[in-house]
């Protein structure tokens, strides 16, 4: 179970990674809308791989504030650390 930012981000990373094409490096601060355009319909598979992946349930409404990958690293380690 993945609890570790560093973990996260990583897998997070790998992730992101088929939403973009392989020249883009993904990088903490790499935007999700404008660097990877993630659309909506991109941001909801995310979100279904992230709840697999780390066995969690992402509230949609959280998402409004999660612009970079950072952002999103940070809302799944703060989800998984309150559901210990």
């Amino acid at each position: 179970m993945a609890t570790d930012y560093s973990d996260i981000l990583s897998r997070l990373c790998f992730h992101l990674k088929q939403f973009s094409s392989p020249d883009v490096v993904i990088a903490p601060e790499t935007d999700l809308i404008n660097e990877l355009a993630i659309d909506s319909v991109k941001l909801l598979n995310l979100v279904m791989e992230i709840e697999d992946e780390f066995d969690i349930s992402v509230p949609l409404n959280a998402l409004a504030d999660v612009q970079t990958v950072h952002d999103l690293a940070n809302l799944i380690h703060h989800i998984k650390s309150a559901k210990q």
